[in-house]
């Protein structure tokens, strides 16, 4: 096959290298065109899939080709490290770190936020938002796959892709004691924003002490760091969104572990606004064009991704806390993301 862009080349030349710490996956092939589009994963560490886990996601959104790009350097970085650093090597053997770069691959052949069928992963999963009308687009449809943020035919199974993730979560992530999952995207906002469940509706997540006690390590550890922290429904509500589906099925299931999914929504308008000839491109609302600007961004998110897996490892510190300091986080939680219920 000939490799159409350049990301699926790079994960490509990340999948010819050969390291003992790491093994990697086809989880799906998408067939479009008469191409056939391979979608990879990455798995490192120890095979006791007890331990503490991180999976790290890109390319759900075929245009936000910089989350996959992100993916790619730091994975890039780790193999080097895998090579020399003995902290690195040592660490992966109480952990497991996931990446799974580009789970829409034709979307991003395409230039495209859907994949070939016009479907939008992330309106995909069956998952409704109760104070969203069906027939408001943004939020999920099934009007078109002509139309953006078609969620795909009512009453189907989920898209490949979107199967692929779930299947991939159950396997990797489902079995651990703690495990935290980051879903890249860029394209919200003006600020870099961690966003948890839910995406679909302003209910409490379940978690949200957690969720508190880990944004708190992060303000103490980092007290200069550049995220906003907050529930998705904050900024919207929207049908169909994999995380909350992932996140309830885990919950549904009674699982005596701890499952918590992140995304990283980059904000876009910081890019646009220092080069507004981006707006004229399409790849440009939704990606930083200019290569120092590009090397930015792949540098300014390094410290977050290392900060997930040694919480994760050093899960003590936020998880599975007394009672009473549960409480105390959760009157936290209430005041600063639900106050306005």
């Amino acid at each position: 096959m000939k490799r159409p862009f350049p990301e699926l080349e790079e994960i490509e030349i990340l999948v010819s290298k050969k390291t003992p710490y790491g093994t990697h996956r086809v989880e799906a092939e998408i067939h479009h065109g008469g191409e056939v589009f391979p979608i990879y994963s990455f798995s490192f560490g120890v095979e006791d899939r007890s331990l503490p886990t991180v999976a790290f996601f890109g390319g759900v959104h075929g245009l936000e080709r910089i989350g996959t790009r992100l993916l790619i350097a730091y994975l890039q970085s780790l193999h080097q490290l895998l090579s020399w650093d003995r902290v690195t090597k040592e660490l992966l053997k109480v952990c497991r770190v996931h990446f799974y770069p580009l789970v829409n691959p034709v979307g991003m052949y395409l230039n495209s936020r859907s994949n070939g069928d016009g479907i939008d992963l992330m309106r995909n999963a069956p998952v409704e938002a109760p104070n969203r009308s069906k027939y408001q687009l943004f939020a999920g449809h099934r009007i078109s796959p002509r139309l953006p943020w078609y969620r795909g035919p009512e009453g189907q199974p989920m898209a490949t892709e979107a199967q692929a993730v779930v299947d991939f979560v159950k396997r990797e992530l489902w079995g651990a004691r703690v495990a935290q999952s980051l879903d890249v995207h860029s394209g919200f906002g003006s600020r870099d924003r961690l966003w948890f469940p839910y995406a679909r509706s302003n209910e409490e997540f379940e978690n949200a002490p957690e969720a508190m006690s880990l944004k708190a390590l992060l303000d103490e550890t980092y007290p200069n760091h550049i995220y906003k922290v907050e529930p998705q429904s904050q900024q919207y509500t929207a049908h169909g969104d994999l995380w909350d589906y992932l996140y309830d099925q885990y919950r549904a299931d009674k699982r005596p572990g701890m499952f918590i999914p992140w995304s990283l929504e980059m904000g876009r308008w910081i890019w646009v606004k220092k080069n507004p000839k981006q707006l004229f491109s399409r790849a440009g609302v939704f990606n930083p064009m200019l290569p120092h600007r590009r090397q930015r961004v792949l540098r300014r998110h390094v410290t977050l991704f290392d900060f997930l897996i040694r919480a994760v490892i050093s899960n003590s510190n936020w998880a599975f806390l007394p009672p009473q300091k549960r409480e105390q986080l959760w009157a936290q939680a209430k005041k600063e993301w639900y106050a306005g219920e």
